[in-house]
């Protein structure tokens, strides 16, 4: 208990310390750890937001990948405890934050798609690949698992969790089973887009005993509120095309996991209540990755107990 305490104490301070500091709003580059929040583009249609923290003297780079319904704001407290030693990136998928929405036909919104700007990402940011991990959680998960099949070399490492990388309705909470659905996952998207302030306030939280419970920093939430709707596509309508293409992309994977050789962790919170962690233990088995679960965590690890992520992403690059 007393560890617990002392970790979201810890983690409210950096919060705090983000949110309140006069020089975060400085723009490209914020003197917070060296913060620049810039644009990237990664091909001719999508323009990628992200967050760069630099390191004078990195060791490695840690590229994270966000899910569901945030933005790179999501890491800052990661981002920010890493960056004594290592350079770190972050960037919004396009739907997401203020990166690209791409029109129908032109990008699906598929895990494959997300893998794609994942590589490009990689290549046009010029990331020592060598010395990379990538921590990718949620919808980050199996494009960073596609992107290593098509080039093993992706990364040094990759830490995945809290994602479906094979088909598996038992393990998976029921709306999220109702968007891969052509019949019902119209509704749920039109549903997402009704609940939107609901989903903001309590997607993070969801499914965790009261003393469990944690509030996401003012940024963050209104980062999340800012971007949710660009243009014509909402973050719930690019959530809703990622499902409808994930079925084929999960199977995909799944015939070709023996192709994997890109070195894999599986971390994984132990009251997800989204994906349950027996997908991740069937992961990992067949991957012969290890595989960590985190008492008492729930489906966003980096922003319920961000220390611990930290450790396990440093555990990577030593």
């Amino acid at each position: 208990m007393y560890n617990h305490v002392l970790k979201l104490l810890l983690y409210a301070v950096l919060a705090v310390f983000a949110a309140t500091s006069p020089l975060a709003a400085q723009s490209p580059r914020a003197a917070e750890a060296d913060t620049e929040i810039s644009f990237l583009e990664v091909d001719s249609s999508i323009t990628v937001r992200r967050m760069v923290v630099h390191s004078a003297h990195p060791k490695g780079t840690v590229l994270l990948l966000h899910g569901f319904p945030e933005t790179l704001y999501s890491w800052r407290a990661v981002a920010t405890a890493l960056a004594d030693e290592y350079e770190v990136h972050a960037f919004d998928w396009p739907g997401y934050g203020q990166s690209s929405r791409p029109a129908a036909g032109k990008f699906a919104f598929s895990p494959q798609d997300y893998a794609n700007v994942l590589r490009a990402y990689v290549k046009k940011a010029r990331i020592d690949r060598s010395r990379l991990v990538i921590y990718a959680t949620d919808i980050g998960g199996l494009p960073a698992m596609l992107a290593a099949l098509n080039d093993p070399r992706i990364a040094r490492t990759i830490i995945v969790g809290d994602f479906a990388p094979f088909d598996r309705p038992q393990f998976m909470q029921a709306r999220l089973q109702a968007l891969k659905t052509p019949a019902t996952g119209d509704a749920v998207r039109i549903q997402f887009n009704a609940a939107r302030d609901e989903i903001l306030a309590n997607a993070m939280r969801r499914g965790l005993p009261v003393e469990r419970q944690f509030e996401i920093s003012p940024e963050l939430k209104n980062d999340m509120a800012d971007g949710w709707t660009r243009g014509e596509i909402t973050t719930a309508d690019a959530f809703y095309r990622y499902y409808s293409n994930f079925t084929p992309d999960q199977v995909w994977f799944e015939a070709n996991l023996a192709r994997l050789k890109t070195p894999v962790r599986v971390v994984w919170g132990e009251k997800d209540v989204y994906i349950n962690s027996a997908m991740g233990a069937e992961f990992a088995k067949r991957a012969k990755a290890s595989f960590t679960v985190l008492p008492g965590i729930g489906h966003y690890p980096h922003l319920q107990d961000p220390i611990q992520v930290v450790a396990e992403i440093r555990a990577s690059l030593q």
